[in-house]
């Protein structure tokens, strides 16, 4: 005889559910309208089922029909936002940023560690900072960035290890991408003793990313990296010092007094 509980564990609890999320995903790394045909080949659904989910999801604002086809809806844009906005450092971050001499001019991004990537989820652009940097949004190794380094800075090897160790070699993002796992450990060494990290243009080709950690507001809140990209032209030893110090005290005015990190550091 079948236990219950163990048959149940085998299946999907809401198919219905777990088939709109996968033709969301779909649509988001697509990039670009996809037809009823090439959803219900993609998701291996008859084109009749791919239709009543597509007008569930529609009605919702999830998605929207145009000429082309079908594609992420304005709903997506607002929960992003939503998520992003829960968090206060993201909230005060645009405060922050112009209350520093140094930052006000930079163009500062935030972002979270997802797994082995480097998910991005706000951004000040400054008065005289260079219109690059991931989109909103975006995802990036984390190994490769400046705010996945400053994250993974704050682990120790053997943490960092086990996390990316199935992710080596590295992608070759850029000819100056660090591949191996030993190469970044030896630069996480080195953002700890300099208080900040760095990216070479390992990411983006033109940019040098400066980044630090930010830890969680609130119990359960993840740590955020805060980085600047400077064009690789301007990115001089004495500018590089400057936005990393900057980096260091927008860290701190964006980190609760009450945490137990700040306990930890006093």
């Amino acid at each position: 005889m079948v236990d219950d509980g163990d048959d149940r564990a085998g299946r999907d609890p809401a198919p219905a559910v777990t088939r709109a999320i996968r033709l969301l995903g779909l649509l988001a790394d697509a990039r670009h309208p996809l037809t009823l045909t090439e959803i219900a080949s993609e998701l291996a659904l008859a084109k009749s089922s791919t239709a009543n989910l597509c007008l569930a999801l529609e009605s919702a604002r999830m998605i929207e029909r145009v000429a082309a086809g079908y594609r992420l809806g304005m709903r997506t844009a607002e929960l992003g936002g939503a998520f992003a906005s829960q968090f206060t450092q993201i909230r005060e971050l645009y405060t922050v940023c112009e209350a520093s001499p140094v930052l006000a001019d930079e163009l500062v991004q935030m972002a979270i560690l997802d797994g082995c990537d480097t998910l991005y989820l706000a951004r000040y652009e400054g008065a005289h900072s260079a219109r690059l940097g991931a989109p909103l949004g975006s995802r990036l190794p984390a190994a490769l960035t400046g705010a996945g380094r400053a994250l993974l800075m704050r682990l120790d090897d053997a943490e960092v290890t086990a996390l990316l160790a199935d992710a080596a070699p590295f992608p070759a993002l850029t000819e100056h991408s660090t591949r191996d796992l030993d190469g970044l450990l030896a630069r996480l060494d080195a953002a700890r003793a300099r208080g900040w990290a760095l990216d070479e243009e390992e990411s983006t080709v033109g940019i040098v990313g400066v980044a630090v950690a930010v830890e969680g507001w609130a119990p359960g809140d993840p740590r955020f990296g805060l980085g600047v990209g400077i064009p690789v032209g301007e990115a001089v030893p004495e500018r590089i010092a400057r936005v990393g110090a900057a980096l260091q005290q927008a860290a701190h005015a964006l980190t609760n007094p009450f945490s137990s990190a700040v306990a930890e550091a006093r």
